[in-house]
């Protein structure tokens, strides 16, 4: 049985570390009367605090925490209580040196910094659990306590002996203890590296072995062996309070749409919701679009791994302190905010309540600055922010509905990085998914987004970019899919390699339901395009010309209908991009790497083809954006302008703007980063 949060309202907070103003009373103080202020109605407590709950081992100090978590319901708000292992006291590593980590170098690690802790560590495990068990006895009565914020964004790996020995034993488990099937599953035939020995197994490094299957087993480990750290955690959490949910943050990385070390959609079955820590590089320019549509992609991935509501956990209320360090511009806060929440957010939090006076992250954003003031353009925004929630709790728990799928997948991502091909620093998985989300973005059509495991039987439209590599079962489901009425999408370098990175034999899983065999791929130079001509008399809105760049695959057809074909180069005449009838369905193949003109008018063509809805059809400028939140009953219409300029807007008919408590007429002019919540009379 699923573990919800009980509450009827958003949450509205931020991270808030007491332990570091326990000499300052006053200020702790002053702290609840501006949360109240600030309309906070929860706050994640207890991250980073292990050196203050325990500052001997064995010896362990509750006071502190239980007074500040009285002292917050009291006051109406809420707590998200965290585990503490995210960062370990030094008494811990000085006292248990096993526990820090060793790099992929084999270089130990010092103290120091975060995560440099070891997940195969016993003596780690028994005390991080014991000091969760002592926080679950503690405070499992405690009627402020809503969810268990586990630990702090999971990452790293760790490469010393108790680590090789565990993945030994899971390779073993995975191999049946044959040795013969893990050196068929890695090819260790080539280079003469073929194993006799498990002992002989290690993990990969810059200066040892790095095979394309043993770095795929060996990333698929460390999810597991992170899971299975958060499991150890989290067992006294589940006997001692069994409603009380339990989650951990998930993060992002500034050239990932997530973070790449983790198999989230892995680590997810383990938590009961999902949590998000969200920090888009605003830039206050024309390159707020795009961060927006980067943003908005990361916020469905988030969604799809349980396909339910999740939680922004952190954000920050003003910069970054990395990066460009680029202030928010005014509108832009409540914006951010709502996109989460219009992309199925329950909550926006903050990351932090109150700047630190020291350490790493003291000039990070935060909602109380190092004046202490409240009369801060930052506060005022926080407010506002806090405000508009209470306006929104109708819209909690409800439901973000798609009719398009699209496929990103972690370990599709790892099997191409590690890939000696494409200009090995050019390849564009990443960025080639959310090319293609953009031009549905463009047209506010909504997508949820998953790994190729899912099912994604419910979805008129499924597109599945650089799909390298296929799990087992995947091919046999996407050709059922296009058997059953779905169009598919797909791209160059799809269906290439199997779970274990080997190359298929012969002809491609994916050959018959495409209608294609693929022959070469040609990487071209960045200043080298290639000219492509559509049949565009037959698929309007396609142009007749476009630009193909860095990648063409040359293919052979077996029954799919060529709609462009190369225009120049030794392959002109040859078909780029392809349809193929199959059962009831479509399989579409894009066979070189077109440009956002293209994908914008080529998503326009299959929306219609799919009869794709959309919550609002209207002509919206550029940089407007509509989302929608629905119950089944009453939509919840997101009308969001990422442009710094006011941009004029004709609804088909009047509604309800739920942020002003107010109808909105037909027409009207939406504010440079200006959003609306709207519902109840839009409909065309």
């Amino acid at each position: 049985m699923q573990v919800t949060i009980k509450s009827s309202q958003f949450f509205h907070g931020a991270d808030y570390n007491p332990e570091q103003w326990l000499k300052s009373p006053a200020i702790l103080d002053d702290d609840i009367q501006l949360m109240k202020q600030a309309k906070c109605n929860v706050m994640s407590v207890g991250i980073f605090s292990w050196a203050a709950l325990e500052p001997e081992e064995g010896h362990f100090n509750f006071t502190w925490l239980r007074e500040t978590l009285d002292k917050l319901y009291a006051n109406g708000i809420n707590v998200f209580l965290a585990t503490p292992s995210g960062a370990r006291p030094h008494w811990l590593a000085q006292k248990y040196p096993e526990v820090l980590r060793v790099d992929e170098n084999r270089v130990k690690q010092l103290f120091g910094k975060r995560h440099n802790h070891c997940y195969s560590s016993p003596v780690y495990r028994e005390k991080v659990s014991l000091i969760n068990r002592k926080l679950a006895e503690e405070f499992k009565e405690h009627p402020a306590l809503k969810l268990w914020h586990v630990s702090n964004e999971y990452g790293g790996e760790c490469h010393c002996p108790l680590c090789q020995e565990n993945f030994r034993l899971w390779l073993k488990k995975k191999y049946n203890n044959d040795m013969d099937a893990l050196n068929g599953a890695y090819w260790t035939a080539f280079w003469s590296h073929t194993y006799s020995d498990w002992e002989q197994v290690e993990s990969p490094s810059p200066i040892g072995d790095n095979k394309h299957g043993l770095v795929l087993d060996w990333k698929r480990f460390v999810t597991y062996i992170t899971a299975d750290f958060m499991d150890n955690e989290c067992v006294p959490l589940r006997e001692l309070t069994p409603n009380i949910p339990v989650s951990t943050n998930l993060m992002g990385a500034r050239k990932k749409v997530v973070y790449p070390g983790i198999d989230y959609a892995v680590l997810s079955k383990h938590m009961d919701i999902i949590s998000w820590d969200s920090y888009p590089d605003w830039k206050g320019t024309s390159e707020d679009i795009d961060t927006a549509i980067n943003a908005a992609f990361s916020y469905d991935l988030m969604y799809g791994l349980k396909n339910q509501p999740f939680l922004l956990m952190e954000s920050t209320p003003s910069l970054l302190n990395r990066w460009t360090c680029t202030l928010k511009r005014p509108g832009m806060h409540l914006l951010s905010s709502l996109q989460a929440v219009a992309h199925g957010s329950d909550s926006v939090q903050y990351f932090q309540w109150r700047k630190s006076r020291g350490g790493a992250e003291k000039f990070h954003g935060a909602v109380i600055g190092h004046d202490g003031r409240s009369d801060t353009r930052v506060f005022n925004d926080v407010t506002q922010a806090g405000e508009g929630l209470s306006q929104l709790s109708a819209i909690r728990g409800t439901a973000s509905a798609a009719q398009t799928g699209l496929i990103f997948d972690w370990e599709n991502l790892w099997a191409q990085d590690a890939a000696r091909a494409l200009q090995t620093e050019k390849k564009t998985y990443d960025d080639t998914c959310i090319a293609h989300y953009k031009a549905l973005w463009n047209q506010n059509i909504p997508v949820h987004i998953f790994n190729e495991e899912c099912d994604f039987s419910p979805y008129k439209v499924l597109i599945a970019p650089m799909l390298y590599l296929l799990k087992p079962g995947v091919a046999k489901h996407l050709t059922e899919y296009v058997k059953n009425g779905g169009i598919l999408v797909t791209t160059f370098w799809s269906g290439l390699v199997d779970e274990n990175d080997l190359c298929f034999y012969g002809k491609s899983p994916l050959s018959d339901v495409l209608g294609i065999r693929t022959e070469e791929i040609d990487t071209l130079d960045e200043k080298i395009s290639v000219r492509i001509e559509v049949n565009n008399q037959n698929y309007p809105p396609l142009k007749s010309e476009y630009a193909a760049s860095l990648f063409c695959e040359l293919v052979h057809l077996e029954g799919a209908r060529p709609l462009a074909l190369y225009a120049s180069e030794f392959y002109q005449g040859m078909p780029c991009l392809t349809v193929n009838e199959y059962g009831k369905g479509k399989a579409y193949t894009i066979l070189c790497n077109l440009g956002q003109d293209f994908l914008n008018d080529f998503y326009r063509f299959i929306a219609n083809e799919a009869g794709l809805e959309k919550p609002f059809s209207a002509p919206l400028p550029t940089g407007v954006y509509v989302r929608q939140r629905t119950s089944g009953e009453t939509n919840f219409i997101f009308l969001m302008n990422f442009n710094s300029h006011e941009v004029g807007i004709k609804l088909p008919c009047f509604a309800y703007d739920l942020l002003k408590a107010e109808t909105t007429p037909a027409t009207f002019h939406l504010a440079g980063y200006g959003v609306k919540v709207l519902t109840n009379g839009i409909k065309e």
